[in-house]
């Protein structure tokens, strides 16, 4: 049964290929993080507590309360404990493309299924994974990931890699791991993700509505905004490359298409970035766009307007939604897929 629990709640984070080192960095790592883990109640009665800590971890158990009480999102010991990593980021993932694809490579376990990505606990060894695989011929991207979910099998705890986030921002994250406590399907990192964008999103509303001021509002609007955009230039860029991908071309011709896009969709960012006054948020995304990075994207925002609908079919009544969306997750993939459209 341990070892069930583990396979699974690693498999999650810390897909890959099925070598010994590789899980022994998975299994090393995630009991290493869980290892700090402390209560929350514990570390803020904490003389060595710093007031800014406890003001953060305050804030985060009202957050947590909320994500139970009025979101019905799992009541559990998630995010009743605080962990300090002394690192950015909880992991690194790896995201790999086909040179001619926007489709990402998955990696597949035999108790979570398959995933678009490979997780690693110290980014030396992702970034040493990625340049494997761009040795293979595939497009391949690294991004810092400050929190992963073990889908309740463990207790996910508060983490220092993003407790100091806004409070908005700090809620949307607790909101999205909590929701894939709800709903998890496998073989399908699309469905999973793009159903926890939209939980997260209607999530703080609600919470903004019940706690926000009017400047967190602005604030959210204001980002979900630039958000949206963001989405909208991959998304576009994502329909192009798909249509010169099917083009039958000449490698030698399709890779410098393929690059034309690219340098394209730099230019188009830049454009949106002085509409937005020279805001930077997105910047890093941008410095060396790939297959990858747009396979990565799509995979959270892909099917987010079908659960936006679903939602709204739903009467915004969140618990009618999870059963509507659960009931969806129990089909066939393509049964599944028709259901969303």
């Amino acid at each position: 049964m341990r070892a069930s629990r583990l396979l699974l709640a690693l498999s999650l984070v810390l897909t890959g290929c099925a070598t010994g080192g590789y899980y022994a960095q998975a299994v090393e790592g995630h009991f290493a993080l869980m290892a700090k883990a402390r209560p929350v109640r514990e570390v803020i009665d904490d003389a060595a507590t710093t007031p800014a800590l406890r003001a953060r971890l305050l804030r985060a158990q009202s957050i947590r309360k909320f994500a139970s009480h009025e979101l019905r999102l799992p009541d559990n010991g998630s995010y009743r404990s605080y962990a300090a990593l002394g690192r950015k980021y909880a992991v690194w993932n790896v995201v790999a493309a086909p040179e001619f694809s926007v489709e990402a490579v998955q990696s597949c376990f035999p108790v979570a299924g398959c995933v678009t990505y490979r997780g690693f606990f110290a980014q030396d060894a992702a970034e040493a994974a990625a340049a494997a695989r761009r040795a293979e011929g595939l497009d391949a991207q690294v991004t810092g990931v400050p929190a992963y979910s073990t889908l309740g099998w463990f207790d996910d705890p508060l983490l220092s890699t993003f407790i100091a986030y806004q409070d908005a921002q700090l809620a949307r994250l607790m909101f999205h791991e909590l929701a894939h406590q709800v709903v998890y399907v496998e073989d399908d990192s699309t469905f999973n993700e793009s159903f926890a964008v939209v939980v997260e999103e209607e999530g703080v509303r609600r919470w903004l509505a019940k706690s926000g001021s009017a400047s967190e509002w602005s604030v959210f609007r204001e980002t979900q905004a630039r958000k949206h955009a963001f989405v909208d230039l991959i998304m576009n860029a994502r329909a192009r490359l798909e249509a010169l991908y099917r083009m039958r071309l000449e490698p030698q011709q399709m890779r410098a298409r393929k690059r034309a896009e690219f340098s394209a969709l730099q230019e188009r960012y830049a454009a949106l970035r002085r509409r937005w006054g020279g805001f930077s948020g997105y910047d890093r995304y941008f410095e060396s766009p790939n297959n990858a990075l747009i396979a990565s994207i799509a995979t959270y925002t892909q099917s987010a307007p079908a659960f936006r609908r679903l939602l709204a079919a739903s009467g915004n009544d969140l618990p009618a939604f999870y059963r509507r969306v659960a009931e969806i997750a129990r089909l066939e993939p393509e049964d599944r897929a028709a259901a969303l459209r």
